[in-house]
């Protein structure tokens, strides 16, 4: 596969699935992150010296410093995600270092777990497996746990790429009226029937369920905040699937702590793994720990994309995967 008669040294800064390793194992000279914990960018750089190819993942902060240092030996980056705000692209294309991603592969994994984020906030899920598994159930009544059932609910998916679609298509069967916000208006084919609104804040107004699904990305952050939370019907539930950043923690807490929020279902936060600790205290948000691609087909699927991104790069071609072609 390589271009040179040595074989490419390789750093993988978190442990991918066994299959795909043992793959990257045959075809570079791979080191590891044996622990598996997630690197500062010191010790990224102190790793992967003398690499070719840095194989990275959204806990990694991939930034000019770490770029810088690593080249010129550095060709290319490779990230287990579909989103890349982790890594300085700007720095990338100037010192000439491909970068490679992992779209179209986990949208139906993310998609099951917004469906249940969605469920277990309407239906209490937390609250229902804390009261069976300690112990504390007292038997069924007319009254217990009542929930939000989903049939005939509005859903505002925030957010409709591929992700987003799915998700959609998903709260269909279940009964749910789609609605959407983008920054533009889909192709027929592509809303298959759902509704488009230009201007967020007036897409709230109808959102008995809010799924956040927008791309990461500095301008967004932050932007589901105290005042838009306030355009949501009473009792609306949040669910985030997307980045944590992009929801202001004071308000989602305060909303949920108050009652003006029915329920929250969240797999993404600020400051992952430190969670704000207010979360964690309230009954009516179910929590995930960032689980959206982890099925076994996924992670490997993503694995195996970059693996063949890389092929094509090493044969002198340019994969779809590629995000800054020369």
């Amino acid at each position: 596969m390589a271009a040179n008669a040595t074989t490419p040294r390789a750093y993988l800064c978190r442990r991918f699935t066994e299959s795909v390793e043992a793959a990257l194992a045959k075809r570079y000279d791979l080191r590891l992150n044996e622990p598996d914990g997630i690197l500062s960018p010191d010790e990224i750089v102190q790793s992967a010296r003398g690499s070719e190819v840095l194989f990275a993942s959204a806990t990694e902060q991939i930034n000019e410093q770490v770029l810088r240092q690593l080249a010129p030996t550095l060709r290319y980056v490779a990230t287990l995600s579909v989103g890349y705000d982790h890594i300085d692209m700007a720095a990338a294309r100037e010192l000439g270092i491909g970068v490679l991603h992992t779209p179209d592969v986990l949208s139906d994994a993310c998609a099951e777990v917004a469906m249940m984020l969605m469920l277990n906030a309407c239906r209490r899920g937390h609250e229902a497996d804390r009261m069976v598994r300690g112990g504390r159930w007292p038997g069924w009544s007319p009254t217990q746990l009542l929930g939000i059932g989903l049939k005939g609910k509005r859903v505002l998916v925030f957010g409709m790429g591929r992700i987003g679609r799915e998700v959609a298509a998903r709260a269909q069967a279940f009964g749910m009226e789609i609605h959407y916000h983008n920054r533009r208006a889909l192709a027929p084919e592509q809303a298959a029937g759902a509704i488009y609104h230009a201007n967020l804040d007036q897409a709230l107004r109808i959102a008995d369920v809010l799924v956040i699904a927008a791309p990461g990305s500095p301008q967004l952050k932050g932007i589901i905040n105290a005042e838009r939370i306030a355009c949501m019907p009473e009792r609306a539930v949040l669910v985030n699937i997307s980045r944590g950043d992009l929801v202001d923690d004071d308000a989602l807490t305060s909303a949920l702590s108050t009652g003006r929020l029915f329920a929250a279902g969240l797999d993404v936060y600020a400051n992952e793994p430190n969670i704000d600790p207010r979360y964690r205290e309230l009954d009516n948000v179910f929590l995930s720990p960032h689980i959206g691609s982890a099925t076994q087909e996924t992670r490997d699927a993503m694995g195996w994309l970059l693996i063949n991104g890389l092929d094509a790069l090493y044969r002198g071609a340019v994969p779809d995967n590629l995000l800054n072609p020369r």
